[in-house]
């Protein structure tokens, strides 16, 4: 390091660059100054110290932030210790996997197979003059596509989705279980039903996998003869 000698024409005495300044006395940058007599005034500046705290704070929130993700962070900003990040390993997760015998497999009509068969049925309908509604229900009862012709009722996109969930839910046509009133009359007051003709389900290996309804015929045996349509497109 140069270092260099500076004389104030003003002061009496010499100042050091290095530190030292010498007016009527002795004043050391690094700590004492002597003023006509003495003056104690400790002016002591570590670069290393206190700055150091700061920054040790500001790099340890960062590795907290940093490390969320990665393991545990310790930070020591009184002793100016470097905050260090500690990756940690994760506790093992435990999956429990059902055993075969918990569970079971369902057969369910696809979308594009139930939109075939709504549309087979809605155009045998209108190849004989007629306005009607056809809707088709998976196994579990949930509509999966809806057809309303044209000129049709308000009462028939309703009425061909009860028929629907009607057959696929007792594996039957609605015209055979529409029978079973007079001994079972309350079976009409099961939500959801309709127990008129017009319903016919969608069967797979003798189970009912979903359910063609047909609403708007003048009469019920033309609505299952719509719908029966529907179910047969399946079988080509």
């Amino acid at each position: 390091m140069n270092l260099t000698t500076k004389n104030s024409p003003n002061t009496v005495g010499t100042r050091n660059e290095n530190g030292t300044r010498n007016e009527n006395g002795t004043r050391n940058e690094n700590g004492t100054r002597n003023e006509n007599g003495t003056r104690n005034g400790p002016r002591t500046r570590h670069s290393h110290g206190t700055r150091n705290k700061k920054l040790a704070l500001t790099t340890a929130a960062l590795a907290i932030a940093a490390a969320g993700t990665f393991g545990v962070v310790t930070a020591n900003a009184a002793t100016g210790a470097p905050a260090t990040a500690t990756t940690g390993t994760a506790a093992p997760t435990t999956a429990t996997t059902a055993a075969n015998g918990n569970l079971t497999t369902t057969t369910h009509l696809t979308v594009a197979a139930a939109t075939h068969a709504a549309q087979a049925a809605l155009d045998a309908a209108v190849k004989e003059h007629q306005k009607v509604s056809v809707a088709v229900v998976d196994r579990d009862g949930n509509t999966l596509v809806t057809l309303r012709g044209d000129g049709t009722g308000p009462q028939s996109p309703e009425s061909a989705v009860r028929k629907a969930y009607t057959a696929v839910s007792w594996n039957a046509p609605t015209s055979e279980l529409a029978k079973r009133l007079a001994q079972a009359p309350n079976l009409k007051d099961i939500p959801g039903t309709l127990f008129l003709a017009g319903g016919a389900p969608v069967q797979a290996k003798g189970a009912p996998v979903a359910g063609v309804g047909v609403a708007g015929a003048p009469s019920g045996d033309l609505d299952e003869k719509f719908a029966q349509a529907g179910v047969a497109a399946l079988g080509k």
